[in-house]
């Protein structure tokens, strides 16, 4: 009876760590998931919209003049946020930060803003997900995940320069692979600077489109029917020159598989 006694609180401490693992592991992302589940069922993704923007630009425009420091530390929060729960309308948020700040001040807080985000949303991720799939990977993902370590800067460059994957898939991705925090954070940073100017420069200009609009429309801007069309401004050359830069990212890799063989 007394061995058996003894036994017990071994077991019973076991037990108590699994259980802790357990919700230290799922615990971020049931909070990640909650909060997205939140913030869509109220609707607030159906904020970030062109016509609301166009419609309160006067009342954002004055409000910056006139708290230039809390306005970025709020538009920084916002886009961090939006990016760690992968709400859509990324780029509608850094055309706003453009349109509000100009694209200098607001490239850099938006490329400042989404790094953190992604790094959040990265971190959630490579301590569930990561983990999980990982320890469960056949043969071919394992092989894939060996190639991914090895070069992963370089091929995160490419999927951050490159608009052809959804930016919330490209957040979680490398957590797959147990891709280092230092070398995501900086791949991440580097990779949305020329996007995110680009789409900053477009909202600088903002301005003097909705008021060619209220010319030919007045009372268009008040009522949000202005009619702006950004994908008009977003040319195949923009986004060839993305490409472009996306495959100059693979070069490194190239010639280290050359100098292999």
């Amino acid at each position: 009876m007394t061995a058996e006694k003894d036994q017990d609180p071994p077991v019973v401490a076991s037990a108590d760590r699994s259980v802790f693992a357990s919700v230290k592991r799922w615990l971020p992302v049931a909070v990640l998931v909650g909060l997205m589940v939140l913030a869509f069922s109220q609707g607030l993704h159906k904020q970030l919209t062109l016509s609301n923007l166009i419609m309160e630009r006067q009342e954002l425009a004055a409000y910056v003049d006139q708290n230039i420091v809390l306005a970025i530390l709020a538009y920084v929060a916002i886009y961090t946020i939006a990016v760690a729960l992968s709400f859509p309308g990324a780029s509608l948020l850094t055309i706003a930060g453009g349109f509000l700040f100009g694209w200098i001040i607001g490239g850099f807080a938006t490329v400042f803003g989404a790094t953190v985000g992604a790094c959040a949303l990265f971190l959630v991720a490579r301590s569930s997900i990561g983990e999980v799939l990982t320890k469960r990977a056949g043969p071919f993902l394992s092989k894939l995940a060996e190639g991914f370590r090895k070069d992963a800067f370089n091929y995160l460059l490419f999927l951050r320069l490159t608009p052809l994957f959804p930016f919330w898939l490209v957040n979680i991705a490398p957590a797959i692979f147990q891709m280092a925090l230092p070398s995501y954070a900086l791949a991440t940073f580097i990779g949305i600077v020329p996007g995110t100017f680009a789409f900053a420069f477009i909202g600088s200009g903002l301005d003097s489109v909705i008021e060619a609009q209220e010319a030919a429309d007045p009372g268009c801007a008040a009522a949000g029917t202005c009619q702006v069309d950004i994908s008009a401004l977003v040319t195949p050359q923009l986004l060839a020159a993305f490409f472009a830069l996306g495959l100059a990212s693979l070069i490194p890799v190239a010639m280290k598989k050359m100098r292999a063989r």
